[in-house]
């Protein structure tokens, strides 16, 4: 274990070094400011983490907008962050794995507004990779997390958000999950191996995009879910994503949530959402539905949920856009369920209002009349 005193030294001491290279920079950039911009992030980290030390320890020690870099290693704990502005990054190579009987890989708390995490692996974990609540103005970027239980990257009421460049496979729920969060971006992330690969749950003005989920059960599920504390979502994009061949078996846990019920063979599902927009995605190779708008309560029936359990929002997906994707040889092997639904490259089940779809490329659909979006 890493001594404290030793490290809060080192902090000290990587910031006396800092500060005397920021000092000779001015004096270079007063000299001709094109040629020598500043630049933080070539400044040192504040701590240092070696193999044989920890990260948490690091953490401890760390003072709100301290960087602590880690060396490539293999880190075998758990870590909390309770404090705000805390940059982790990764320099290459670096493994954090379930030490044994743990949950969370990163756990980041209501004092957690701007965590930032760069470069690391995160694996084996019981129930989450990176689990953040309440921790708004977060960056997630070059992450991977490998069979951590059910979710990989889980921020929640987490705001102003951006994960990118991020790896999940092998979870019982969702790779890649944002839920009752707000002003978030999901970019250039991979998904494969999971029950869901991408979810945007409950959440308002999000933009998912250059996205790849396979492999998964279902590609990305955009929904709103009855019983949660934020009871609307409206304002997603979904652009440009690659969402192909999600004919994996649905592993989920029995006796979960909503998980437990998405059918295998989905591409993408919007249930329930307002003002959605699909653009220039390419969704192929599902053997049940390529892109499907319906209703919060078609899931519910798959659930078995009463009537009664939709009290709390409006579960119509409304003003739904499905304008200029590719979606071809979906549907080739519907599963039988208790709701019949058709194996379709685009599905609509009809409710909610001012649904439209324009300019797509695809062979079948539900309704065989799909509403035109106007030019």
């Amino acid at each position: 274990m890493m001594n404290t005193q030793n490290l809060k030294r080192q902090r000290l001491a990587g910031k006396l070094v800092g500060f005397a290279m920021f000092s000779f920079m001015f004096y270079l950039t007063a000299c001709n400011e094109d040629d020598f911009p500043l630049d933080p992030d070539w400044l040192r980290p504040d701590i240092v983490v070696t193999p044989g030390n920890s990260i948490q320890a690091a953490v401890d020690a760390s003072d709100p907008g301290d960087v602590i870099l880690i060396k490539p290693g293999t880190y075998r704990e758990a870590i909390l962050v309770d404090k705000p502005n805390i940059t982790l990054k990764g320099s290459g190579g670096v493994i954090i794995e379930n030490p044994g009987g743990e949950e969370d890989g990163i756990r980041v708390m209501d004092n957690g507004d701007g965590f930032e995490l760069y470069h690391v692996t995160l694996r084996d974990f019981e129930e989450n990779g990176v689990f953040m609540l309440r921790a708004d103005d977060y960056v997630l970027s070059h992450v991977t997390t490998i069979n951590c239980g059910e979710y990989g990257l889980f921020p929640i009421a987490s705001n102003r958000g951006l994960i990118e460049y991020c790896v999940a496979s092998g979870h019982t729920d969702s790779g890649i999950y944002i839920g009752q969060c707000e002003d978030a971006e999901m970019r250039h992330n991979k998904t494969y191996g999971n029950v869901i690969g991408l979810e945007i749950e409950n959440c308002s003005r999000v933009v998912a995009s250059n996205n790849q989920s396979y492999d998964n059960a279902a590609g990305a599920l955009i929904v709103l879910l009855p019983g949660l504390r934020v009871t609307t979502s409206t304002d997603i994009v979904f652009l440009n994503n690659k969402v192909v061949d999600n004919n994996h078996e649905n592993f989920s846990v029995p006796g979960g949530g909503f998980e437990n019920f998405v059918p295998s063979g989905s591409g993408v599902l919007v249930v329930g959402t307002d003002d959605t927009r699909l653009e220039q995605d390419h969704v192929s190779g599902n053997n049940f539905l390529g892109i499907a708008v319906v209703s919060t309560e078609l899931l519910g029936g798959l659930a078995g949920l009463p009537a009664e359990s939709f009290e709390n929002i409006e579960p119509n997906p409304d003003g739904t856009q499905v304008v200029r994707n590719v979606v071809k040889d979906n549907g080739a092997a519907p599963p039988t369920l208790p709701v019949p639904v058709p194996g379709v490259d685009l599905f609509w089940d009809g409710s909610g209002t001012d649904n439209c779809w324009r300019d797509n490329i695809y062979a079948t659909s539900y309704p065989s009349n799909l509403p035109n979006c106007p030019e």
